[in-house]
């Protein structure tokens, strides 16, 4: 892999050796099978294409000084991809299937997990599509569920410092009740009109308010949000938040460090408070805020005094992203070593 300068890795796609399929027809899911093609073939009417019969999950692979491979929490993004299954009707993959598919890609593909010192990792991507030719508005008679890697960069190029997010009303990401606690496609296609607006007027993501009644914190742009405020780790809760295996994670080591975990509606007046807060999720761990504006109102809340991330969130990324790579004990068992 002389070719790859790993310290300069994008947060995109790169061709790598080998994804891994699985099949559920008549009822059960079949063997794993091994392709080196990227293209898959469904049809026309497949229901994926049509009526969004479609579920995704992001995890991360990781090399540490030591040499070994270690995938974070891999058990926490099945249970999560059966959620999603049982909410918009799709057959639910059993647990021990999906880590069979992740460690054999990883294996497969395992020159491209990049080295230690990089600070890039092996992004993982499993999926699921409903297919089978139907024009009808019903679940799919098949699906498929498949798992490609690819080797990413920083999800942010400047690195772990804090920057500027929106709040505009105008948007939603998901409907109270709907497929917001889910991992499905429509979701992060309904933020993408709000999302690019957002960059194009220098912020990196919106932090959306309740669909609802617009009164409280909900999702930050495609991540969870979380504030810290004195010894207090609070972190939004609704019926349309994806529950976050980043920031479950995060608040068991927040509580671990003596912080009290506050996991309720969080009304948004509470921003003014908040000492530190940032987004958190798989790609970029803890991207910290430094200024939250109201466009609507013309506010703005100034949550990083000096343009810095604050300590706690500091404590945080560090802590957590030495259990991923290895440099911190995995007091918590979250960590699989890929043999």
């Amino acid at each position: 892999m002389e070719s790859i300068n790993w310290s300069d890795l994008s947060f995109g796609y790169m061709k790598t050796d080998y994804n891994v399929r699985c099949y559920y027809r008549d009822g059960k899911w079949g063997e794993l099978e091994v392709s080196s093609s990227e293209i898959i073939n469904i049809h026309m009417a497949a229901t994926c294409l049509h009526y969004g019969q479609e579920s995704f999950e992001g995890l991360k692979a990781f090399k540490g000084k030591d040499g070994k491979i270690r995938v974070f929490r891999m058990d926490e993004n099945a249970k999560r991809m059966q959620s999603s299954s049982r909410g918009i009707k799709m057959a639910e993959l059993p647990v021990e299937k999906f880590e069979e598919a992740i460690r054999k890609v990883v294996k497969l593909n395992e020159r491209f997990v990049p080295p230690y010192e990089s600070g890039a990792a092996l992004y993982i991507r499993p999926l699921m599509i409903g297919l089978g030719a139907q024009v009808g508005v019903k679940p799919a008679p098949e699906y498929m569920f498949m798992v490609f890697v690819t080797p990413v960069g920083p999800y942010f190029k400047g690195g772990f410092k804090p920057s500027k997010v929106c709040i505009m009303r105008d948007y939603d990401r998901a409907a109270p009740h709907g497929t917001g606690t889910i991992k499905v496609g429509g979701n992060y296609a309904a933020s993408l009109v709000a999302g690019e607006k957002a960059k194009e007027l220098g912020y990196a993501a919106v932090l959306y308010l309740d669909p609802k009644e617009k009164k409280y914190l909900d999702e930050c742009g495609p991540a969870n949000f979380f504030g810290i405020r004195g010894n207090s780790y609070i972190t939004p809760q609704s019926n349309s938040i994806l529950p976050s295996i980043t920031n479950k994670s995060l608040q068991q080591l927040a509580e671990d460090m003596g912080l009290k975990i506050e996991r309720r509606p969080v009304p948004f007046d509470e921003i003014a408070t908040f000492e530190e807060a940032a987004e958190c999720g798989t790609a970029a761990v803890i991207a910290p805020i430094s200024q939250i504006d109201d466009i609507d109102m013309n506010k703005s809340y100034i949550i990083s005094k000096d343009g810095k991330p604050g300590s706690v969130c500091e404590k945080l990324y560090n802590k957590l992203r030495g259990i991923q790579y290895g440099d911190e004990p995995d007091t918590y068992n979250w960590v699989t070593t890929i043999e």
